[in-house]
């Protein structure tokens, strides 16, 4: 599995309809599954971001087209970030020369 830390910033149209906001995020989470990605955890947060999402998926294809088919919506733009874990970055480490 390939995980991502995923921020996210409403566009207008999604700040216009931020009281759907909830509910676009459980029809995120399903939509993930259709492409074999797992939303681990969202929060909703207040500062540079407006969402944070952890996410799992079996390989970076699936991650990106979920990114691209969740933008096409056009209520948020996403910045996706490769997360490794401490026992990934400890292989990662142990490789250098």
């Amino acid at each position: 599995m390939v995980t991502y830390v995923v921020l996210a910033n409403f566009t207008d149209q999604g700040i216009r309809t931020a009281k759907d906001s909830p509910k676009r995020a459980e029809a995120f989470k399903k939509m993930a599954e259709t492409f074999g990605v797992t939303v681990r955890e969202l929060f909703w947060t207040q500062g540079r971001y407006d969402v944070v999402t952890i996410l799992d998926a079996p390989d970076e294809s699936s991650a990106m087209t979920l990114n691209l088919s969740l933008g096409a919506l056009g209520n948020v733009r996403t910045e996706s970030l490769r997360a490794f874990s401490a026992a990934d970055m400890a292989s990662i480490v142990g490789k250098m020369l």
